[in-house]
């Protein structure tokens, strides 16, 4: 993979009880979805990482300067709880609240999902059933170049495919859904070709 401006967040240096710093959240949908950096014992590179405990329809956070087109984003998560979805996601070539690429893993489902939010409404491009254990951490990524996108999780690509639906540079984030109790670690990406 050759990629250039790549770099790892680990929340570490961020203050506590707040969104980290360079990040924007938000919700697409309704809702009041609360991101903050919170101490956090069984974090993968300790001792913080970046929590949302509030709810909304599909709460997000962005770290607002990258910009790309091509690369790939990383994250470890952990689902803690959530009546209605127990899921973790990523976000890339996000343009606004209501528009950008999503895949998530789904701790209440046991699936790993593909989908395109255009103007605030979320469309289903592909759903593999994969066992995602809550109360585990597990490493989500994405890679995708032009037209071609790769879903990974734990390191087994489960999705690959081509899809144009959101196309040139958007910024990459988080994302969780409903009343999802998530907590994110180790946040990665790196823009350039894939291939």
């Amino acid at each position: 993979m050759n990629t250039v401006n790549a770099a790892t967040i680990s929340f570490d240096r961020d203050k506590t009880g707040a969104v980290p710093s360079g990040w924007r959240s938000g919700v697409t949908g309704r809702g009041s979805p609360i991101w903050t950096v919170e101490a956090d014992a069984t974090a993968p590179s300790k001792p913080n990482v970046l929590k949302q405990s509030g709810s909304g329809a599909f709460p997000w956070c962005v770290s607002a300067g990258t910009l790309f087109a091509d690369g790939y984003v990383q994250v470890k998560f952990k689902s803690i709880s959530g009546r209605e979805d127990q899921a973790g996601g990523l976000v890339w070539r996000w343009k606004d609240g209501d528009n950008y690429y999503v895949a998530r893993a789904n701790a209440l489902e046991d699936n790993v999902s593909l989908y395109y939010t255009q103007n605030g409404s979320r469309k289903t491009i592909k759903y593999v059933n994969v066992p995602v254990p809550r109360n585990t951490w597990h490493t989500l990524r994405v890679e995708f170049s032009g037209k071609r996108i790769r879903v990974l999780f734990n390191g087994k690509v489960h999705i690959e495919l081509d899809d144009d639906r959101i196309a040139g540079s958007g910024a990459v984030g988080v994302w969780t859904k409903a009343d999802s109790v998530t907590v994110f670690d180790d946040f990665s990406y790196g823009s350039g070709s894939t291939r």
